[in-house]
């Protein structure tokens, strides 16, 4: 499995729909910054990407200190950083001022019709909630704005054939329509990801470029693949076809850490994953990510998390069943 695929087994993402909406020229619409709306959209979510998908017509995205980026029929966008943002049909209007926000997404997707009865713009709204750390390295490196229009692949046309039936669907009586929607956001948040990394130019930095890379991508993959093995510089070279020198350099460049550092990282990811997700015991997890100890492990883990494992997983499930609790009131 390659080290894209296996981080998107370990990052649990959530995702759904929450707006289809059909505008008509003029309009505007402001969206706040993903964490001030997490709490509504995914109770207890450590990280919220928000993303955009236009079906029909054209519009534009404006940020705080950017100029405008015109979008077309097709395009899809992320914004990697949370950032707020205003979708338009030209730059330069103001927001439509409405109600309040939780009240608008109490019941999803919400269908939105409005505007000045000009051309019609149609587009959904969706996100993706994941944990921090992982979304931090797998996002690392992007800009403020991800874009890629989908139609240019296979995959994309049948992304937006199927989000337009499972939007009708939710409509219907039928059961499941909303989780169908919620898979396709995860599928459509992946495939922008993979489109974007085919389409990135030189100097990009960040682990999408490094995963990217014939060199960096080769050591990733290996240590994706064997993270519990006792990697040695050496022997990662070898695997990637590289010196060590070069592997250390292009490594540090793209990743930002050295090749035995980020090995380090990921273990403590996936012990955590294991953590939460699992009830197995300490010494077991601690074998599966390399460490033939629960002492160097705890050690580790304690560097990394600023608790030891046993805490922290006693933490994080108390965290978890009282965000349960409120999410049945």
């Amino acid at each position: 499995m390659d080290a894209l695929s296996e981080t998107l087994r370990v990052v649990r993402l959530v995702g759904a729909i929450f707006i289809n909406g059909r505008f008509t020229a003029p309009w505007c619409y402001q969206s706040p910054r993903a964490d001030t709306v997490a709490p509504i959209l995914e109770p207890g979510a450590e990280r919220v990407v928000i993303f955009h998908l236009i079906t029909e017509g054209e519009c534009y995205v404006e940020l705080a200190g950017e100029p405008p980026v015109h979008l077309i029929a097709g395009d899809a966008i992320i914004f990697p950083q949370g950032d707020a943002h205003r979708m338009t049909s030209q730059p330069g209007l103001p927001p439509a001022t409405g109600g309040r926000l939780d009240e608008v997404l109490s019941r999803r997707p919400r269908q939105l019709a409005y505007g000045g009865g000009g051309a019609t713009t149609r587009l959904v709204c969706g996100y993706l909630a994941c944990d921090a750390r992982l979304a931090g390295m797998l996002l690392a490196g992007l800009p403020a704005l991800v874009r890629v229009n989908v139609r240019g692949s296979n995959a994309g046309t049948w992304l937006e054939a199927s989000v337009r039936y499972a939007l009708a669907e939710a409509r219907s009586p039928r059961p499941g329509g909303a989780g169908v929607l919620a898979k396709l956001s995860e599928v459509l948040f992946i495939e922008v990801l993979r489109l974007y990394m085919n389409e990135q130019g030189e100097g990009r930095t960040g682990w999408l470029a490094g995963v990217g890379d014939r060199i960096v991508g080769a050591a990733l993959n290996a240590l994706h693949k064997s993270p519990a093995h006792a990697w040695t510089l050496d022997e990662l070279a070898r695997t990637a076809g590289s010196s060590r020198s070069v592997l250390a350099e292009r490594f540090q460049q793209l990743v930002g850490s050295s090749p035995m550092q980020y090995l380090t990282q990921w273990r403590m990811l996936l012990a955590a994953n294991l953590l939460c997700r699992s009830n197995a015991p300490l010494a077991s997890i601690a074998e599966d990510v390399g460490y033939q100890t629960d002492t160097a492990f705890s050690r580790a883990f304690r560097r990394e998390y600023g608790a030891p494992p046993a805490a922290w997983r006693r933490s994080r499930s108390m965290r978890e069943q009282v965000e349960g609790a409120r999410s049945l009131r």
